[in-house]
């Protein structure tokens, strides 16, 4: 039964009842004792009729007096005329005038063509229910301003009287006037209403709680969308996300530092610009509803610092791997000037338009235009909108009841949201062997072992994880080190396809398998966010995305882009699109340099790092990517001071390759010379990336506090003999 159904019938109830309550219902007659004064009933109706009769025969000859020339032929009534029954089927026809007596009158037929100007009948009675009225003959009086006389019906008056007193008496008495009787009808009435509108609550009752319990069991994704929607503004409430302020009409007309982007390059300009004009006054245009804040910790530090049970995290605080503690954001609440006060601040500031986007940048006319409309001029401009991250087609073009378990992973709200779930017990699984998701399944792992959580999962096609970082020895060892922190890692495997089974998700995999998951996480990379190119006529590299800059980060006249959507040219490497956390503090604070006229060349060679558990942690720089040539250096807890590892990734990499000869001699073909299962052989060691015989990136693989002397080694760019010379400078035994 529909919920429609249910207030048809609830309407269809409370009809009937109330026709019951508004219909008269004569109730069951009542047995009275004749009254004390039935005796007397005889004199009073002799009385009656005496009076009735005097009143006709006044009535008459007044009728005489006023039209002298014509007798009124009506017949007197005499007192049997009360009694008998008169045939009300054949009414007596009118007569004309006329000067016979009453006799003649009976007999005479009036031609149908000739009108009569008065009738000859009982005046018409109506209904009266009381012998004063009676007595009274208001309604019997004849009309003298009518041309003629209405004939009364005929019927007998004392019948009509007696029928009309049986409709509106309670007893069968219909002389009697007793109070009792009318006061006793009087609370049958009202006791009827009252059961019809009791009955009428009832109806009403029984059918509101029958769509409240139809209403409970309705769409569960509905009620679950609804939940969650409320409970995002409430958390957004509690944790201050709120547009600031309400409305663009309160921004600024005009800034002299304007920055698109709310992330960490925006964050390190505005320090850069406030270094070299202690007054600058700077706005940031922000599409978040938080202040800038960093995201490594997101996937890492934040998933081993004890939080207490308060959701979302006051400030998202955490323990750094020194032993520190620092919030998430940058700065707290109190550094930041409201945009409406930022043209009256004598010593400048940063103001951040929350909840904002910018839609076109006119470079020639340094106008930006929002979504709204609102236009803002500049006199330079930063644009440091990042990146966003990816997803699958199969899941963006999938139902909503499987889009409702899918998520991605790069802010605090999905921060909150994964907590939540892992907090849960819930099964959860990652997509992807990245940073961001070999990262988040170790931290996973790690949650859940500390809080007897749910199983966490990693399907990804490469064979081991950070395949495209790691050479492919190092991946499987990485893996086998995740499998031993908890995770359950499904290599060369792909989702084939997701269905909803009840509260689940059921993913089938291509190599035939089956996982039951309450969540899927998408961890597949992220693309610069570039949607204000073609508005703004900037150019956007079709390989690596990202807008394109020159030396010095500019890509128009006093239009500066910095962070992961820049796309810059490396002397040494070429160009270059980089999304890591370093190079969007150093890109950001040269861009800041100069917007304020400082002209600087970006050579910064940025690096990475990342942690996947308490065992493996380390750091890049440079051009770190598996496909090219690579030379490992690995401390051994034997007498062997050194081994040299070599792994080609294709045929015609293997000349370029340096090793020495004892490594060469120990493997019949080019492969790893150490024994991938041997764990103790990879605790410590330095990774070389080499391009036409030169190192372009290195990789510290347990080694911290060195990466001042990769960049050296890199920015160089020079041919090494030996490179287990040079991994001496790492100090690998120290």
């Amino acid at each position: 039964m529909s919920i429609l159904s249910v207030r048809y019938l609830v309407q269809k109830f409370i009809r009937q009842a109330n026709i019951l309550a508004n219909r008269r219902v004569l109730g069951p007659t009542v047995q009275r004792p004749p009254p004390a004064y039935g005796s007397l009933r005889s004199a009073h109706s002799s009385l009656y009729q005496m009076v009735k009769k005097r009143t006709l025969e006044a009535r008459t000859k007044m009728q005489a007096n006023k039209y002298p020339n014509n007798q009124a032929c009506v017949t007197t009534p005499v007192a049997s005329e009360c009694e008998e029954n008169v045939d009300t089927t054949n009414p007596v026809p009118p007569i004309p005038f006329a000067t016979t007596s009453t006799t003649a009158t009976s007999n005479f037929q009036a031609p149908a063509q000739v009108d009569p100007l008065f009738k000859v009948g009982f005046a018409d009675c109506k209904s009266i229910c009381s012998a004063k009225e009676v007595l009274k003959s208001s309604d019997c009086e004849t009309h003298t301003s009518a041309p003629h006389m209405d004939v009364c019906k005929p019927k007998s008056a004392c019948e009509e009287f007696k029928r009309k007193r049986q409709e509106t008496s309670c007893n069968d008495d219909g002389g009697s006037d007793g109070k009792d009787g009318e006061d006793e009808c009087e609370c049958r009435m009202k006791d009827l209403r009252f059961k019809c509108i009791l009955g009428a609550l009832a109806a009403l009752l029984a059918g509101g709680f029958l769509a409240w319990f139809l209403a409970r069991v309705t769409d569960d994704t509905e009620a679950n969308r609804i939940r969650d929607e409320m409970d995002r503004k409430k958390r957004n409430l509690v944790a201050g996300l709120v547009t600031s302020p309400p409305s663009s009409e309160s921004l600024p007309k005009h800034v002299p530092y304007l920055i698109i982007g709310g992330g960490t390059a925006a964050f390190s300009a505005f320090r850069a610009i406030k270094s070299n004009d202690a007054t600058a006054k700077v706005l940031m245009i922000s599409n978040e509803f938080r202040k800038p804040y960093m995201r490594p910790p997101l996937s890492k530090e934040l998933w081993y610092t004890p939080n207490p049970n308060e959701d979302p995290i006051k400030d998202y605080r955490f323990k750094q791997w020194t032993g520190s503690e620092r919030s998430l954001f940058f700065e707290p609440d109190e550094f930041f000037v409201d945009p409406e006060h930022l043209a009256d601040s004598s010593n400048g500031g940063i103001s951040v338009a929350q909840g904002f986007a910018v839609k076109k940048v006119d470079a020639q006319k340094r106008i930006v235009t929002l979504n709204d409309g609102y236009q803002i001029s500049y006199d330079t401009c930063l644009i440091a909108t990042g990146c966003s991250p990816k997803n699958l087609d199969m899941f963006r073009d999938a139902s909503p009841s499987v889009k409702e378990k899918v998520m991605v992973y790069r802010t605090p709200d999905d921060f909150d949201r994964l907590r939540r779930l892992a907090a849960e017990k819930r099964s959860i699984t990652i997509v992807g062997n990245g940073f961001i998701g070999s990262e988040l399944a170790c931290s996973l792992a790690h949650y859940a072992k500390e809080n007897n959580g749910g199983k966490v999962y990693q399907v990804f096609q490469e064979e081991g994880n950070m395949s495209r970082v790691l050479p492919k020895y190092l991946s499987r060892w990485t893996m086998s080190k995740m499998e031993a922190q908890g995770v359950c890692v499904i290599p060369n495997a792909s989702v084939k396809a997701a269905t909803r089974d009840n509260n689940n998700l059921k993913l089938e995999l291509n190599n035939g398998m089956t996982l039951m998951s309450d969540v899927v996480v998408v961890c597949v990379g992220c693309s610069a966010n570039t949607e204000l190119a073609s508005p703004s006529s900037l150019e956007v590299d079709r390989s690596l995305g990202g807008f394109v800059v020159n030396a010095e980060l500019e890509a128009r006249t006093n239009l500066y882009v910095a962070g992961d959507a820049s796309c810059f040219y490396d002397p040494l490497l070429g160009r270059r699109r980089v999304e890591h956390h370093d190079h969007s503090v150093v890109s950001g604070r040269l861009a800041g340099e100069n917007m304020t006229g400082a002209k600087k060349p970006y050579q910064h060679q940025s690096m990475f790092w990342s942690d996947l558990g308490p065992e493996i942690g380390y750091e890049g720089i440079g051009l770190v990517d598996s496909s090219l040539p690579t030379v490992g250096v690995f401390a051994l807890p034997t007498n062997v001071a050194k081994r040299v590892d070599k792994l080609p990734e294709s045929p015609e990499n293997q000349g370029s390759q340096s090793s020495d000869s004892s490594s060469l001699e120990k493997s019949d073909k080019p492969g790893v010379t150490c024994d991938p299962e041997e764990s103790e052989n990879y605790g410590k060691g330095v990774i070389f990336y080499l391009k036409n015989d030169k190192v372009v990136g290195i990789l510290l693989w347990n080694l911290f506090n060195r990466i001042g002397l990769a960049r050296t080694i890199i920015n160089q760019n020079a041919k090494y003999d030996d490179l287990n010379e040079v991994a001496k400078l790492f100090e690998i035994h120290a």
